[in-house]
């Protein structure tokens, strides 16, 4: 049996590293993102929001029309009954400055891939 073992365990080692997924190329766009994959989110004004995933992609999002207070708060939520985050879904605005309640709901648009997120500059000494 311990034979057995390790020869598997042997040959698993043999095996290559799986592989980790390229960050989608610019202007690939999709309906949704899963959400496990979302790794980071950054709201850039009242209409845009930027979804960085695991694999290094910056996925841009533009909402259909303007989100009152998004820019400013740069705070929101969302819930989904699947594990996707899609053009069809709606985020929750929530107003931190008023002792975090909800404030705007606004619907999602497509994920459209900028290509690789950027990585933030170092902080200054």
């Amino acid at each position: 049996m311990k034979t057995l073992m390790l020869a598997a365990s042997l040959a698993a080692a043999a095996l290559p590293a799986p592989a980790v997924a390229a960050p989608a190329p610019a202007g690939e766009t999709r309906a949704c993102l899963l959400i496990q994959t979302i790794r980071q989110t950054r709201v850039v004004n009242d209409q845009l929001v930027e979804f960085i995933t695991r694999d290094g992609t910056l996925w841009q999002n533009k909402l259909p029309n303007r989100c009152p207070g998004l820019g400013f708060e740069r705070a929101f939520s969302y819930s989904t009954s699947i594990p996707q985050l899609c053009d069809v879904d709606v985020i929750t605005v929530f107003q931190q400055s008023a002792g975090t309640r909800a404030a705007a709901r606004c619907g999602l648009g497509k994920f459209v891939s900028a290509g690789p997120a950027r990585k933030p500059a170092p902080p200054k000494p």
